[in-house]
């Protein structure tokens, strides 16, 4: 791995950080919070900008950039951004523990809404908002948000896209990589600001619409107020957050199709088929769950049903209700949408529909030969036939994935008081979904969590966000040498 080359990429990033840390002072200044709020983001801007100018000035040079440089970088670079990210936290005194600070950017960045802050009323606009904009940065991805802007990245540009962006598959709208970033980028502010204007019309403030959108289009979860969505209490608002949400877990690919004029490209998808039909028939389940036990009315169950369904396998994380307290069925449904999650090429989290798609057939495939040795069977997804070192791949990601589990739920059984809890936030985190069960429910933080346990958890969100061998391969002796 060419180090320079690293982190002369990292200090673009670093940039657009520093950036995101000065709209975020305008919007402290703006709403006149508090003088050491709004001084806290000034000098972690300019800390940032500062470091970051340094860091290209000394590392200048050939930018052309080998698959494990791309590893480097969007690891890396993720680490960096969270570290600088969590400045203002600790700085303005509302995080004071640099781990729980760097826990709540992590967690910020990689889109999974888990936090430390006990009361959200209290904290400054200027923050709340800075804790916005991380999702919004996080969602389709920073380093590809750099690809769009900076043209000679196109040269590695490729390296960094299979690195950060999600899924097995890395869905080319055009033959320039550069060009693809934008207009995934184009999709993605254009469903934003859509969102913004929806929630305005349900007379969400401003602040509020413009946070929240954040968090939905990134599949985020982090909110402006403590009760987070219930605070609200609008079925409008629920509504339009809802398809915002299912939109988010889909293929943006398909999106720019759309937008396009071919609609009919969503349907002819099969991953997105899969999505739908578990999306529905998942909400649908625990909707009747919850009337049936008495929980709810059939009104108030489908409400809450649908929305919590959503929210938990789209891995944004928004709360209506307290699930915690739902039948043990519902919340085993709830748990095995935490796995799931949304759709390759979205801004979702979890194992993704695509590969839970591919491993089912293959474990069919398998059954098969096992009664008829001699017979040629292919694994398809829709139709087209998948090679086989394809499958491969994405069996050893489901393997990898569960392994991972495991592993990070044996250690967090030393940092929690039961094993519920322990499983939960690691599924909650590694997923990229926020709330668990137990003392991380949604209604509750992950403050209680010790130290090294929320260091655990936000190399679990990392691992997550970055879908596993972006990062377990910079643990290999030979990505290291020349």
């Amino acid at each position: 791995m060419n180090l320079r080359i690293v982190l002369h990429l990292i200090s673009h990033m670093l940039m657009v950080i520093g950036c995101g840390l000065a709209s975020s002072w305008g919007v402290s200044r703006y709403y006149g919070d508090p003088l050491l709020a709004e001084l806290s983001l000034g000098y972690s801007s300019l800390i940032t900008l500062v470091s970051a100018f340094a860091l290209k000035i000394f590392t200048r040079g050939n930018t052309e950039l080998t698959r494990r440089d791309g590893f480097g970088i969007v690891t890396l670079g993720w680490l960096a951004a969270s570290a600088f990210g969590a400045l203002p936290f600790v700085l303005s005194g509302v995080i004071p523990s640099p781990i729980s600070a760097f826990f709540e950017t992590m967690s910020g960045f990689t889109t999974t809404g888990a936090s430390v802050i006990n009361a959200l009323e209290g904290v400054p606009r200027g923050i709340l908002f800075w804790r916005a904009t991380t999702h919004f940065f996080g969602g389709m991805g920073v380093l590809v948000l750099c690809i769009a802007i900076l043209p000679f990245l196109g040269v590695g540009g490729m390296q960094i896209f299979r690195a950060e962006m999600p899924g097995p598959s890395k869905d080319r709208l055009t033959p320039r990589i550069a060009n693809t970033a934008k207009l995934l980028w184009g999709v993605y502010v254009l469903l934003t600001i859509l969102e913004i204007l929806l929630l305005r019309v349900g007379k969400m403030p401003w602040f509020d619409a413009t946070c929240h959108a954040f968090a939905t289009m990134a599949t985020g979860g982090f909110s402006t107020r403590t009760a987070s969505i219930a605070a609200y209490n609008s079925p409008y608002i629920e509504a339009v957050i809802v398809v915002f949400m299912v939109l988010a877990g889909v293929n943006f690919a398909l999106h720019y199709r759309a937008l396009r004029g071919d609609i009919g490209s969503y349907f002819h998808d099969p991953e997105f088929r899969t999505y739908i039909l578990i999306w529905a028939g998942s909400a649908l389940f625990i909707s009747l769950n919850l009337c049936s036990t008495g929980c709810a009315s059939l009104r108030h169950a489908l409400r809450i049903g649908f929305f919590q369904t959503t929210s938990i396998m789209t891995t944004t994380g928004f709360v209506t209700a307290d699930f915690d307290q739902w039948p043990a069925v519902s919340k085993f449904v709830l748990i095995l949408l935490m796995f799931v999650g949304g759709c390759s090429g979205s801004t979702g989290g979890g194992i993704k529909i695509v590969r839970i798609h591919v491993v089912f057939k293959a474990i069919v495939r398998e059954i098969r030969l096992f009664m008829q040795p001699m017979a040629v069977l292919r694994v398809k997804l829709g139709q087209q036939l998948l090679e086989q070192d394809i499958v491969s791949n994405i069996t050893a990601f489901f393997v990898i994935f569960i392994f991972v589990f495991i592993s990070a739920t044996t250690t967090m059984c030393f940092f929690t008081p039961d094993f519920q809890t322990a499983a939960s936030s690691v599924a909650a985190t590694l997923g990229n979904i926020g709330p668990g069960f137990g003392v991380v429910g949604p209604m509750v933080t992950y403050s209680s969590i010790p130290a090294a346990g929320k260091a655990i958890l936000a190399f679990c969100m990392l691992l997550g966000r970055l879908e596993l061998y972006t990062v377990l391969v910079l643990f290999l002796p030979s990505i290291w040498r020349k």
